[in-house]
């Protein structure tokens, strides 16, 4: 496809195509942004290979959910702001809608020996699918970087340790990755440069008021800071949802949330469509809706309104330095917080045997990961009625 008419693809276009990536694109993460360039970039030719990279070395930088950061970005590439649009609205809606309708059906059936019996085979799945993402992260990022590694290890210790995500060992791995990377000249300009993270914003407390709305209201700034400060890629997002969703708020006990993190890996679309099943759990369709909004508008936001500035400062030694420390250790509270969850979830030899062959068979085989995740439901099904 030419230029001119690369120029001339229709709102209409793509949002047909997010709807239909968006309704039956699984996978995670990596695996969404492979088949855009798959299919946007081969088969199309709505997009060049370097507008492609462009946009995926964008959504690696900047924090939030990268598969919904890079269709926003290609949209905006296209057809601007209403090119954003969609991009992300068509790309959200599916699988909003199928976690919102399969929350709406825990919630009834939630506590009832058969929803114990299928998450008892699917929980040390999850697990596993959590420890493969991470580890596809870290071989993206972390490769071989003993600095990095050292980073990755530090976090994902002391996330087990504390059995929670401490959220300034983000912001300090990222100022670390500054120093390691980035020369002092770089630093010295860098200090004088608008905050890359708003420490003020995670101290922000909501003040105490009845009612659902002081509700909608937390989970609107909970989930906001939750796409705003979340590097590496959806599943970046489960340290922090443990830490905000099960501590401090106590909205979902364990068990709870890690049904929520595996609907967020088994249906399509991003990872992140998580939140909208915390947000049903908490407030309903009311809360599902304000927590996907919360947590999709920050790249929004960043895309449509900076996307000049990052083209302009994405390859800066500091802000470059600043992503790998942060991104690593992204990685690390990623492995530190599935260990705690496995304390929670492991609870015998028949679900820690789940767990190893689980893993072993989403690391040697092409097998669709909603497939391994029914297969385990179907396993815990069977031990409840063998009971």
């Amino acid at each position: 496809m030419s230029a001119e008419a690369r120029s001339t693809v229709s709102l209409r276009q793509i949002a047909s195509y997010f709807l239909r990536l968006g309704s039956i694109g699984f996978g995670g993460p990596i695996a969404l942004a492979g088949y855009m360039q798959r299919d946007l970039v081969e088969r199309r030719r709505w997009f060049t290979q370097e507008e492609y990279l462009q946009g995926l070395a964008v959504s690696q930088t900047l924090p939030g959910p990268l598969a919904a950061q890079l269709a926003m970005w290609l949209g905006y590439v296209r057809r601007g702001f209403w090119g954003a649009v969609a991009a992300a609205v068509p790309f959200i809606l599916p699988p909003f809608v199928i976690v919102s309708i399969v929350a709406a059906l825990y919630v009834s059936f939630r506590g009832t020996s058969i929803i114990q019996a299928l998450f008892y085979g699917i929980g040390p799945t999850v697990i596993a699918l959590i420890l493969r993402g991470a580890w596809k992260l870290v071989r993206v990022t972390v490769q071989s970087d003993p600095r990095l590694w050292a980073i990755f290890a530090v976090v994902a210790v002391v996330t087990f340790v504390v059995r929670s995500e401490v959220a300034v060992l983000l912001v300090l791995s990222g100022l670390a990755g500054v120093l390691l990377y980035a020369p002092p000249s770089w630093l010295r300009r860098a200090s004088a440069a608008p905050g890359l993270i708003p420490l003020g914003l995670g101290g922000l407390v909501l003040a105490t008021t009845s009612g659902d709305l002081a509700v909608l209201l937390q989970l609107g700034i909970f989930f906001f800071k939750a796409g705003a400060f979340t590097f590496g890629s959806g599943l970046a997002i489960v340290p922090f949802l443990q830490q905000g969703v099960v501590h401090d708020f106590g909205w979902l006990n364990e068990r709870e949330f890690l049904d929520a993190v595996a609907m967020g890996m088994i249906t399509p679309g991003p990872v992140v469509i998580t939140a909208v099943f915390v947000g049903y759990l908490v407030a309903g369709l009311a809360g599902a809706s304000v927590a996907g909004l919360g947590v999709f508008l920050p790249p929004f936001l960043m895309v449509v309104i900076f996307a000049p500035w990052i083209m302009r400062y994405r390859k800066h030694p500091a802000v470059q330095g600043f992503t790998k420390g942060a991104t690593a250790a992204a990685a690390g509270a990623i492995v530190g917080a599935a260990v705690v969850i496995a304390t929670q979830v492991v609870i015998d030899v028949v679900t820690a045997g789940i767990l190893v062959a689980a893993f072993v068979t989403l690391w040697r085989y092409k097998i669709p990961e909603p497939a391994v995740v029914g297969v385990s439901a179907l396993i815990g099904l069977a031990l409840f009625a063998l009971r």
